[in-house]
């Protein structure tokens, strides 16, 4: 069993790796500031925030703080007293982090900086994952895209991430411990609640509004379940061959955007897809490659984008998000 603290453990991606982790037998902490970066008009936060917590009810020890809060983070440390830490808190989404810059600066970069200052003190730990994002590449030069790929962020959210990578990378080796760097690229699945183009294609399909397609849909992103994305994330707190390495932990497959409005069109029958001549200020980004991960780790996701997308929905009818988008959809429209 090992004594494992995630930071934004009540988060999308930070939840299914407590899922994961409690699975396999080990002690998880949870320390999270509950914060929301949606319009709360267009939000689900507090409905998949409670759904987590119900999840984890007595399976997980969590702690209400904020990485930004050296005197909360070291106490929860002292407490808890882990073995890995797992470090997801952050501004979640690069639109968000565009808008929100100084929020974002403080979160994702002085937020880990802080906790690598708490960790100095911090005798149990061993290791330190570090959440970075895909978005440390910039515009890719070749796909797919591995980790030796030049880094050339072309945005604020990219540009956090990268300098991220960078402070962790020298707080651990001085501190003398064990870091991993982990990318991961366009996590989806239930429980999401950042309003990212697969909820936001699956709750304009609920509610009888078209999928736009900015440019034709022809970019190309590496989706990736969320499940797989914790398999990889927990890979990468236990694996002895992950120390001090980074890995892309992605589908390993690039797909457009139009594919994806075309699967959720399948699978939410009568929805009507639409394209506009405007582009995004987005990496022109592919697939990624994900042979490190799978030599060094044995990790292999399962979850295609079609069988991904098909449990996404079924969530959303099953949770009652589909009525209520349609609802939506209906009052607004009514006169």
């Amino acid at each position: 069993m090992t004594r494992v603290l995630i930071t934004g453990g009540l988060g999308f991606i930070g939840f299914y790796t407590a899922k994961d982790l409690l699975g396999q037998g080990h002690e998880v902490t949870a320390y999270d500031a509950c914060l929301n970066y949606i319009e709360p008009q267009k939000s689900t936060y507090p409905l998949q925030l409670n759904r987590r917590l119900q999840a984890l009810e007595n399976r997980v020890r969590i702690i209400r703080g904020d990485t930004r809060d050296l005197n909360a983070m070291a106490s929860a440390l002292s407490e808890t007293e882990p073995e890995v830490v797992i470090h997801l808190a952050a501004v979640p989404l690069a639109t968000a982090a565009n808008k929100f810059a100084t929020e974002a600066i403080q979160t994702n970069l002085y937020g880990t900086m802080t906790l690598l200052e708490a960790l100095r003190t911090s005798p149990s730990v061993r290791r330190v994952v570090f959440a970075s994002s895909s978005f440390v590449y910039g515009n890719f030069r070749y796909e797919p895209a591995d980790e030796e790929h030049p880094t050339d962020p072309i945005d604020i959210y990219g540009g956090t991430k990268l300098s991220g990578e960078a402070l962790v990378k020298g707080y651990a080796r001085r501190a003398g411990i064990q870091f991993v760097i982990v990318r991961p690229s366009a996590v989806y699945g239930p429980m999401d609640a950042n309003r990212r183009v697969t909820q936001i294609f699956i709750d304009n399909a609920f509610a009888g509004r078209p999928l736009t397609l900015h440019d034709g849909g022809g970019s190309r992103v590496d989706f990736t379940y969320v499940e797989d994305a914790a398999a990889g994330m927990v890979l990468a707190a236990l694996h002895p061959a992950a120390a001090n390495e980074t890995f892309n932990i992605t589908r390993g497959e690039g797909r457009s955007i139009k594919e994806l409005a075309e699967i959720v069109s399948s699978l939410i029958p009568g929805t009507r897809i639409e394209s506009q001549h405007e582009t995004e200020a987005r990496p022109e980004r592919g697939s990624l490659d994900i042979g490190k991960a799978r030599r060094l780790l044995g990790y292999e996701p399962k979850v295609s984008l079609e069988e991904g997308m098909k449990r996404y929905v079924a969530y959303v009818r099953e949770s009652g998000l589909a009525d209520q988008a349609s609802g939506a959809a209906r009052r607004v429209g009514s006169p």
